[in-house]
This record gives structure tokens, C-alpha cells and sequence, in this order.
């Protein structure tokens, strides 16, 4: 499947998250954060994570709603959720429908072994749904700063 377009307006999904059955359409009228990671409760899943609760209060003045994915389960993500008190939603792509619409999946290397696996990887959507910014190969560090000013400006 082919990479999503910044400029495009993004199909409408529906997924399983920590808040019952969860639908883009749903979130329309506010700019969205969706940020793609690859497993709850590994180090780097939960510190950036951490990063997206710790300015929860300045993406909700900058009228942006975020939500995390990843394959896990809605119960692996409730008590990720729980655990670390993220204050926005977790969707649970079990089926990688959410990984294939924006490409996400992609080879990784682990121990000198490959396999495909979800990309770190955010994407800011506008008002009406359409991509405006992505950030993919994701490093943590200062990632979900950069993310808040580019949903400020937007």
C-alpha cells in the first residue's frame, strides 16, 4: 500500500482502544496527533509516551488530540495506559489495517535477524482530517516537542 500524502485527507478507520470502539470521523473539528510505536511497556515505547503525557495539557490548548498505536491488545493497552496515566487513548491495531493505511510497517533488524515490524513513526493530521506533517524513523528524544510546535502551527 502505498505511503500516505501530505495534503491528503485520510480514509476514515475504525479500531478497538481504550475508549471502546474508536473512529477518525469521530475526531473530526480537532487537529490530530496519531504516533505509531512498536510495543507497549519496552523503554522506548513508554519514554515517548511519557514525552506525549507530559505536554497532553499544551496539545489540548493547541486544540490537538493525540492517540498512540501499536498491535498489542486493548487490555495490554489498558494497563500501559494505567501504569504510566497517559491521559489521551491507545488504539490496538491487532489487524494492521491502522500499520498498512499509513505504511508503517517495515524490515527491522534485531541480533543480526530480520523482520517487519512497526516503524516509529507520527503523523499530524487537520481540522478536516488531511495529513499536514509525518515524522517517520522516529527518535524519541525531543520528538514529542517538535510535534507540539508543528500542531501550534498548523
Amino acid at each position: 500500500m502505498a505511503a500516505p500524502a501530505i495534503g491528503k485527507k485520510i480514509p476514515d478507520f475504525k479500531v478497538d482502544s481504550t475508549a471502546g470502539s474508536w473512529r477518525l470521523k469521530d475526531e473530526l473539528g480537532s487537529k490530530l496527533v496519531v504516533y505509531f510505536y512498536p510495543r507497549d511497556n519496552t523503554s522506548g515505547c513508554t519514554k515517548e509516551g511519557e514525552a506525549f503525557r507530559d505536554l497532553a495539557a499544551d496539545f489540548k490548548k493547541a486544540k490537538a488530540v493525540i492517540v498512540g498505536v501499536s498491535t498489542d491488545s486493548v487490555a495490554s493497552h489498558e494497563k500501559f495506559r494505567a501504569k504510566y496515566k497517559f491521559p489521551f487513548h491507545l488504539l490496538a491495531d491487532t489487524e494492521q489495517q491502522l500499520c498498512e493505511l499509513f505504511d508503517v510497517i517495515k524490515e527491522k533488524s534485531m541480533y543480526g535477524k530480520k523482520y517487519m515490524g512497526v516503524e516509529r513513526s507520527t503523523f499530524l493530521l487537520d481540522e478536516k482530517g488531511v495529513l499536514r506533517a509525518e515524522w517517520r524513523k522516529v527518535k524519541v528524544d525531543g520528538h514529542a516537542t517538535e510535534v507540539l510546535a508543528a500542531a501550534r502551527n498548523l
